[in-house]
């Protein structure tokens, strides 16, 4: 029998792309804190939180092997969170246009009962287009991308916002860096082939 396998995750996002291996698992909600600490950086945030939503859910289901993972859209080393509304995300991707970001995708794998921890980290290098405002606002009604990191879908419309992507984990930008989930999945014992 294979080890169970939980995704400490409520994202549909990463929900989707872990079903990409054909590996059953569960789903669990880490209810952790996502608050950032003060003067902390965009990457250790992302580390910190997804090793934390690893462990939450290891707390309750020791014997499973748990994924955890959270993505930081990074401003010049200032963290954009979720918008969570339209003024927000209207926000953000005026600050983004023309600009650089680096989307800071973290993974943890966990399991308490092996004493089993392994974090990486996927940066993802991500050039906006210069956006009008029309654009933008013409963007956000049509994807409603509130609950995505940075207010844009790339594996949506939201690829239209974008100059370039530069990643050595093609999944990472979308929330789950799936080489990296396959490299640690199999260090804690699971064969996905």
């Amino acid at each position: 029998m294979p080890p169970n396998v939980i995704l400490g995750s409520t994202s549909r996002y990463r929900r989707e792309l872990l079903s990409r291996l054909h590996l059953p698992f569960d789903v669990q909600a880490p209810e952790v804190d996502e608050t950032p600490h003060p003067g902390e950086a965009p990457a250790a945030l992302a580390v910190r939180l997804a090793l934390a939503k690893a462990q939450a859910v290891a707390e309750r289901f020791p014997e499973a092997i748990v994924i955890g993972s959270d993505q930081v859209a990074d401003l010049d080393g200032e963290p954009l969170g979720k918008p969570g509304d339209h003024a927000r995300a209207t926000a953000q991707l005026r600050r983004m246009r023309g600009r650089t970001l680096i989307f800071q995708t973290a993974l943890a794998v966990v399991c308490k009962a092996t004493g089993f921890v392994q974090q990486d980290l996927a940066p993802v290098r991500v050039v906006f287009r210069r956006l009008d405002d029309a654009a933008i606002e013409h963007y956000l009604r049509t994807e409603q991308p509130y609950d995505c990191a940075g207010s844009a879908k790339s594996e949506g419309l939201g690829i239209a916002l974008l100059e370039s992507i530069d990643s050595d984990d093609p999944t990472a930008l979308i929330g789950l860096p799936l080489i990296r989930t396959c490299r640690l999945l199999r260090a804690a014992g699971v064969d996905l082939l």
